[in-house]
């Protein structure tokens, strides 16, 4: 078959594929998921190991653990002093000091005891020591004063010692026969310590669960590997290996499964020696997702759902055989994630014999509107801030949290490594306005507050002021909303730094034109705008960026990329157009980046961005206008010690020498 034969049927197939979307032909609910899911699983835990006790940190115990000896082991001193008898100290004072005579014997610690303290004596013990037959407490030395007499060495004391004084007795902390550790228990370094106290060099721990991860698809390649055109880094590998061993299991890496029957048919078998098999991604060119066929032929009971009324986690597919899981999770990172920390990680930590993780909520308010999709329930990632609970004038680190949407789509990476948690949209609900208040669920068991709040524009340049402060120890937190979400921001008091480049059409002035009462505008760098293109491209090449747009603004076939709505860039490239609207003008990129990676791999041919995201990416580019990229400040915040340290990095040398390496002015 000619080889644009085979491009037409393999269309042909995809497209029928597709119409048909057999593999979704029962979407259930994502409760009603994972009942079938637990409802043919063993989630008992996966046997018993001993190890050293030296590899137990955080391992499971999997009986109770019981003491054979006492700890401490004998009567022992806690301070360096005398052992004595406290009948010999009875009314002691500084008129009337009593005095001991010393035994010829230093009892330091691991060493046995040879004499007896007899009425009227006394030993020197070091901290740790053993107490001797006879002694019933010990005196701090810092209590006493020695004097050498004719008839010997004695030692005075101005205060009476209680029997028991200064003595840890023999099993005090520990008794023989106690149960001092708890099946079930997650070993620490405390729990270590516990187990090392009482003699034991290994200990009796529960198996790790072995988990096999098979990344497929032929899109996917090796970290360390060339990338090729079209292709992607498997980082769910890499994430889901990490998210296993966190939740005590044990990854077995099977590497990546090529769009090919034969080969993940060979690749699932081995998987499924393993307690527990997990596969992500792999949609062939034009034959739809294989990963599915194949687990299809599992049996006992095989496939219990394939589709979940989920956003992120659609293609969600849950199978058991023999009691072991085996999910197919999205190919999308930030999907992927989802759905296995909240159908696959609580079975993960069954089998590990750790007990469910506690969620915890916190409720916050949302800034912004969120559109959603009716029929599903959407899950969320946020970012939390506090909001000063006053607007512009109140403190910083108080008041309501704010939940900022992680809005990077279920491809992103990044998304749960920059969010504190997440919210659920009803399944019936359109939207959430803004203002609402919601639910957040964190991600971690607690909510730290960062140092530094940034919310607004996203420059490159900023990254050389905040790792000067990360690098002195400064926790950060920067969220990019744009010019005008972090303006809004800076109002509502819910940061510390709204970085902007807002340009006044009527004036061409530049971002205080936008301030309101209540903020400050604290000086930043100017950097060049312009117009970024294919180096080469005749209409772009030797014109001014005005002669340029002229020339493309009515040519169908130049495609423009342009910037977000409330985006500096934006505003400037709304004035640039006037009234045209170019193709691909409601296309929009959310950095510059994106602009120049979009204009480089020629989906589209020129866009508003940077001079130094144009250099980055080898394009042309066409000088357009000087902006001014500024920091507004809530005036309660500025004398904040993180804002006026922000502010003196602006000063530093070094960063402003690092931004003229960018191609910034400071």
């Amino acid at each position: 078959m000619h080889s644009s034969d085979r491009s037409r049927e393999d269309i042909r197939r995809f497209v029928a594929q597709a119409a048909r979307q057999d593999q979704f032909l029962e979407v259930v609910g994502g409760e009603e998921a994972r009942a079938r899911f637990h409802r043919h699983l063993d989630l008992s835990p996966r046997g018993e190991e001993r190890v050293p006790l030296s590899a137990s940190l955080g391992r499971v115990l999997s009986a109770d653990v019981t003491a054979d000896v006492d700890v401490p082991g004998f009567d022992r001193s806690v301070v360096d002093g005398f052992a004595v008898r406290a009948a010999d100290t009875v009314g002691a004072a500084e008129d009337r000091p009593v005095a001991l005579r010393l035994n010829d014997e230093v009892l330091a610690a691991g060493h046995a005891p040879e004499l007896t303290v007899e009425p009227g004596t006394a030993t020197v013990i070091a901290t740790g020591g053993m107490l001797p037959r006879g002694a019933d407490a010990v005196v701090m030395v810092e209590t006493t004063e020695a004097v050498e007499r004719p008839d010997g060495l004695f030692v005075t004391l101005t205060r009476p010692a209680t029997p028991g004084a200064f003595v840890a007795a023999a099993g005090s902390d520990i008794g023989r026969g106690e149960v001092v550790l708890r099946k079930g228990q997650l070993l620490t370094s405390r729990e270590i310590g516990v187990l090392a106290a009482i003699g034991l060099g290994e200990v009796a721990v529960v198996r790790r669960p072995r988990v096999a991860i098979l990344s497929t698809g032929d899109e996917i390649v090796a970290p360390g590997q060339p990338i090729r055109t079209g292709a992607v880094y498997d980082s769910n590998g890499a994430i889901l290996a990490a998210a296993v061993a966190e939740l005590g299991g044990e990854p077995v890496p099977l590497g990546i499964a090529p769009d090919e029957d034969e080969a993940l048919e060979r690749l699932v078998a081995r998987g499924l020696d393993c307690d527990a098999l997990l596969l992500s991604g792999g949609t062939s060119k034009g034959a739809g997702d294989r990963s599915h066929r194949i687990v299809a032929q599992l049996s006992d009971p095989g496939i219990v759902a394939h589709g979940v009324a989920l956003k992120p986690g659609k293609p969600l597919c849950l199978a058991v055989t023999g009691g072991k899981p085996v999910v197919i999770l999205p190919g999308f990172p930030t999907s992927a994630m989802f759905t296995f920390h909240s159908f696959v990680a609580p079975v993960i930590r069954a089998l590990a014999g750790l007990p469910p993780a506690l969620a915890e909520e916190v409720p916050a308010t949302l800034p912004v509107r969120l559109g959603s999709e009716r029929g599903r329930t959407e899950y969320v990632m946020v970012s939390l801030v506090h909001s000063a609970g006053g607007g512009a004038n109140g403190g910083a680190g108080g008041g309501e949290l704010a939940a900022y949407p992680l809005s990077k789509g279920s491809g992103a990476v990044t998304a749960f490594s920059h969010a504190d948690g997440f919210l659920a949209i009803d399944a019936q609900a359109e939207a959430v306005e803004a203002g609402t208040k919601v639910s957040v669920q964190l991600l971690g068991r607690s909510l730290t507050p960062a140092d530094l709040i940034v919310v607004g524009s996203q420059c490159i340049g900023l990254n050389a002021v905040l790792g000067r402060l990360i690098g002195d120890g400064m926790t950060v937190k920067a969220l990019n909303v744009g010019s005008m979400g972090g303006l809004a921001a800076a109002r509502r008091g819910e940061c510390d730094i709204a970085p902007v480049h807002l340009m006044d059409p009527a004036t061409g002035a530049y971002n205080t034109p936008f301030l309101a009462p209540g903020l400050d505008l604290v000086t930043g760098y100017r950097r060049m705008q312009g117009i970024v293109f294919r180096r080469g491209d005749p209409r772009f090449e030797g014109r001014t960026a005005q002669e340029a747009v002229a020339g493309v603004a009515g040519l169908a076939e130049c495609i423009l990329i342009n910037r977000n709505a409330g985006s500096g860039t934006r505003i400037l490239t709304d004035r640039l157009l006037g009234p045209a609207r170019p193709t691909g003008y409601w296309t929009q990129a959310k950095s510059h980046n994106a602009v120049a990676v979009a204009v480089a791999q020629n989906r589209a041919d020129w866009g508003v961005a940077i001079e130094t995201a144009a250099t980055l990416y080898g394009l042309g580019f066409l000088p357009l206008q000087e902006e001014h990229y500024d920091f507004v400040v809530p005036a309660a915040r500025r004398d904040r010690p993180a804002v006026r340290r922000f502010v003196e990095a602006l000063e530093m040398p070094e960063v402003a020498e690092a931004l003229r390496a960018m191609g910034f002015i400071r």
